[in-house]
C-alpha cells in the first residue's frame, strides 16, 4: 500500500510544528524564564536551540523519509544486515505510550479549565478557593477519567479521518487558531498596568541576574529546554518525515519548524511574564503557575472570564497537537508492524490508551501514596521521568549515531537525503561535531538530569545512578556491531 504524503508543505510545517509544541514551550518556558532571569536565559536558550535541536531533529526526519515507515520499522528498513539498531524500536513504543498516558489526562485538565472559565466558576473567587478547586479536580478519579476520555476520543477521531483530511487539514485550524489566540492574549497582557516591569525583565538582558542564578545552572537550564523543547528522540518526527516527498531539503524545512516553535515559547512568556508583574505574583511558581496562580489573575482582571476562556483555549490547543502527533505514531506502528487497517489500529489504541491513563489519574488519589520518585512524587512524575529524561535523550543519541557512523545507516546516506530537494543545505562540515561531540553533550543532559533528581537522597541517587548507567550501557549495546554487509 502506497505510504500516504501530505497534501501541502504548510500542512507538513504546521502539523510537525504542532507535534513539538507542546506544555513545554507554554507552560515550562515561561516558568524557566522566570526561574533564571529572563531575557539572559533566553539568549543562551536560542543558541542551544541551533546547536543542539536543530542538527538532531535535521536526523530524525531523515530517517522517516529514507524509510518512509515509523520508528517501529525504519531501524530496520535502513540499517547494515545483521545489527541490532532495531531494538531501540520497542524503547520508542514503550515512549510514545508513556507520553500519553499522563499528556492526555492533562490535555483533559485544560480542557476541563477552559469549560470552567468559560462558565464563570473563576469569577469573583479568592486565592484559597482557586486552590481548593485545583486540588477537588486531582482528589476525584471520575472527572480526571472524563475529561481524558474527552481528549483521547478527540484527537483519535482526527487521525482516524486519515492523514490530509484529517490529521493535516484539522490540524492546520488548530494551529492557527491557536497563534491567533496567543497573539491577542500577548497583545492584551502586555498593555496590562504595570506590565513594562515584566516586558523589560524579559526582553532586555540582565547578566547580573545570571550571576545570583548561579552561571552553570542557567547554562544547563537553557541546554535543557532547548533539547526537550521540540520532542525529538522517539519518532515523533520521524512519522511525519515518512508521509514528506523530497521536494523540499529537510534542513530549511527542520529551521522553520524550529522558528515555529520558538516563537510560540516566546509569545506564552509575553502572555504570562508581564501579567504576572502587573499583579505582583512570582514567575517562579513551576506548574501551578498555570493552574492555581494565572486564575487568580484572571479572576482580578477585568473581562477575566473571557481572557481565562482563551488562554487555556490555548494550552488546550497546544497540549491536542502534541497528542495528536503522539497518536498518530501509535496508529502507524499498528499499521507498520501489524499490518492493520487506520480505522482498526485507531480502535485497538483508544482502548489501550483509557486503560493505561488510569494508573497516573490514580496517582492523584487513590494511589497518592504510591511516590516512586521520593516523598512528594508521584505516577505521573514517574512517567515524566522515563520519557523526558530518558527516552527522549537516549533516542536523541541512537538518531545521531545511526546517521553519522559508519555501522550505522551512515553520513554519507544521511546527508544525501537531508538535502534532496530545494532549499537550505545541511552543512558537510558539521560532521565532527555531530559524530564526536553533540551525543556526549546529550550524555551529559541525560546524566545531569539523573543528577539533579537525586542529589542528596543518599542509597536512592545510588540506586537511580546505576539505572542510568545501565540505559546508557544498553545504548552502546544497540550501536556498537561493526558493519556488515548491507541488505
Amino acid at each position: 500500500m502506497k505510504r500516504e504524503q501530505f497534501a501541502s508543505r504548510l500542512g507538513f510545517i504546521l502539523v510537525s510544528a504542532g507535534c513539538a509544541i507542546g506544555l513545554g514551550n507554554v507552560w515550562k518556558f515561561p516558568y524557566m524564564t522566570g526561574k533564571f532571569g529572563g531575557a539572559a536565559f533566553i539568549l543562551i536558550y536560542l543558541v542551544f536551540l541551533v546547536i543542539i535541536g536543530l542538527p538532531i531533529i535535521v536526523c530524525e526526519f531523515s530517517v522517516g523519509r529514507a524509510s518512509q515507515k515509523s520508528i517501529a520499522t525504519s531501524y530496520n528498513h535502513l540499517e547494515p544486515e545483521g545489527s541490532r539498531w532495531h531494538y531501540m524500536r520497542w524503547i520508542a513504543i514503550a515512549g510514545n505510550y508513556l507520553l500519553v498516558m499522563f499528556y492526555s489526562m492533562v490535555g483533559g485538565w485544560m480542557l476541563y479549565y477552559c469549560y470552567r472559565m468559560m462558565t464563570g466558576e473563576f469569577v469573583n473567587v479568592n486565592p484559597s478557593q482557586v486552590e481548593s478547586k485545583f486540588t477537588a479536580m486531582l482528589s476525584s478519579p471520575g472527572t480526571l477519567l472524563l475529561w481524558t476520555i474527552l481528549v483521547v476520543l478527540l484527537a483519535f477521531g482526527i487521525c482516524c479521518i486519515g492523514l490530509q483530511k484529517g490529521v493535516e487539514k484539522i490540524m492546520k485550524v488548530t494551529m492557527i487558531a491557536l497563534l491567533c489566540i496567543m497573539i491577542v492574549l500577548a497583545i492584551h497582557s502586555i498593555t496590562l498596568p504595570g506590565a513594562k516591569e515584566g516586558l523589560r525583565f524579559y526582553l532586555i538582558p540582565d547578566f547580573h541576574k545570571m550571576v545570583e542564578n548561579g552561571i552553570g545552572n542557567v547554562i544547563f537550564g537553557a541546554m535543557s529546554q532547548a533539547f526537550f523543547t521540540l520532542s525529538i528522540g522517539m519518532g515523533g518526527m520521524a512519522i511525519f518525515g515518512s508521509y514528506l516527498d523530497k521536494s523540499r531539503s529537510l534542513a530549511g524545512e527542520s529551521v522553520n519548524i524550529v522558528i515555529l516553535d520558538t516563537f510560540v515559547a516566546f509569545v506564552a512568556g509575553l502572555i504570562v511574564i508581564p501579567a504576572c508583574f502587573s499583579f505582583h505574583v512570582e514567575t517562579t511558581a513551576g506548574p501551578p503557575l498555570v493552574f492555581i496562580t494565572l486564575p487568580n489573575i484572571f479572576s482580578q482582571m477585568p473581562g477575566g472570564r473571557i481572557w481565562g476562556s482563551l488562554f487555556f483555549l490555548f494550552l488546550f490547543f497546544a497540549a491536542l497537537s502534541t497528542i495528536v502527533g503522539v497518536f498518530e505514531n501509535l496508529v502507524s506502528f499498528g499499521m507498520d508492524l501489524f499490518h492493520f487497517s487506520r480505522t482498526k489500529s485507531v480502535g485497538i489504541n483508544i482502548l489501550l490508551i483509557i486503560v493505561l491513563s488510569i494508573p497516573c489519574i490514580l496517582g492523584f488519589n487513590l494511589w497518592s501514596n504510591f511516590q516512586p520518585l521520593g516523598a512528594g512524587t508521584n505516577i505521573m512524575d514517574l512517567e515524566d521521568f522515563l520519557v523526558s529524561s530518558n527516552i527522549l535523550p537516549l533516542g536523541s543519541v541512537v538518531y545521531l549515531l545511526f546517521c553519522t557512523h559508519k555501522n550505522g545507516w551512515g553520513w554519507k546516506n544521511f546527508i544525501q537525503e537531508a538535502n534532496s530537494g530545494q532549499g537550505l543545505k545541511f552543512p558537510q562540515k558539521l560532521r565532527f561535531y555531530m559524530t564526536n561531540i553533540l551525543p556526549w553533550i546529550v550524555v551529559i543532559v541525560y546524566l545531569k538530569g539523573y543528577y539533579d533528581m537525586f542529589k542528596g537522597r543518599g542509597l536512592v541517587f545510588v540506586v537511580w545512578m546505576i539505572i542510568a548507567l545501565l540505559f546508557l550501557t544498553m545504548v552502546f549495546f544497540v550501536t556498537g556491531q561493526k558493519k556488515k554487509k548491507r541488505k
